[in-house]
């Protein structure tokens, strides 16, 4: 892509398991690979390598404090200026950041996808189009709890657990109110195939 040529950010926000990953991939077919770049705000948690491995598994990870948040910003500013960033890894085993990153080129289109992002003004600033996935409570917390057990390595015990104690409460405190800041709200996530089609439309119009 042309330094010259600024690229379309697309925030894409719900609870866990609302169909945001569906939705991307949705977009992607249609603008191509070619086209999409995914920054996942899952890969901007903050490294914490000073803490044992079970203080880390006890921090609040649903709390938009545990987001390295001005990261986030900075790389969304390098693409929008045409330029390269180097995207960090997230190990949901260890929960640590690995050594190893993952390069992304500008393209025509970013999409950044995540629970908090538009909790945070600045970040939301950046952003040409917000999308928020609503979908019920009980179909994203089996969808979470499927995702983390084969995805993730994780118990159904800690899901249960980790559901109860910070993501519902920190999904009614933070996530669910930021809906507000949206510009379409797209009900039963990946289900709602109008929903997605609209949206779909409204994004070619935007791509440069």
């Amino acid at each position: 892509m042309p330094p010259s040529t600024k690229t379309l950010i697309i925030g894409i926000c719900g609870g866990t398991g609302s169909g945001k990953t569906t939705i991307t991939r949705r977009i992607i077919e249609v603008l191509s690979e070619q086209n999409v770049s995914v920054l996942e705000q899952d890969h901007y948690y903050k490294d914490l390598p000073n803490l044992p491995l079970e203080e880390r598994v006890k921090q609040n990870f649903d709390h938009p404090d545990s987001m390295d948040t001005p990261l986030l910003i900075e790389h969304i500013k390098l693409l929008r200026e045409g330029k390269g960033i180097d995207r960090p890894t997230y190990d949901f085993t260890d929960y640590r950041r690995v050594p190893n990153v993952v390069r992304l080129e500008p393209r025509p289109a970013t999409i950044v996808e995540g629970i908090l992002i538009f909790d945070s003004k600045p970040l939301r600033e950046l952003m040409d189009i917000k999308i928020f996935v609503d979908t019920d409570a009980d179909l994203r917390f089996i969808r979470r709890l499927v995702r983390d057990i084969e995805e993730r390595g994780r118990t159904v015990e800690s899901v249960i657990h980790q559901y109860r104690t910070t993501v519902r409460p920190m999904h009614l405190e933070f996530v669910e109110p930021s809906k507000r800041h949206a510009d379409i709200i797209i009900p039963e996530g990946g289900q709602n195939e109008v929903g997605i089609d609209l949206v779909i439309q409204k994004v070619r119009t935007l791509i440069p």
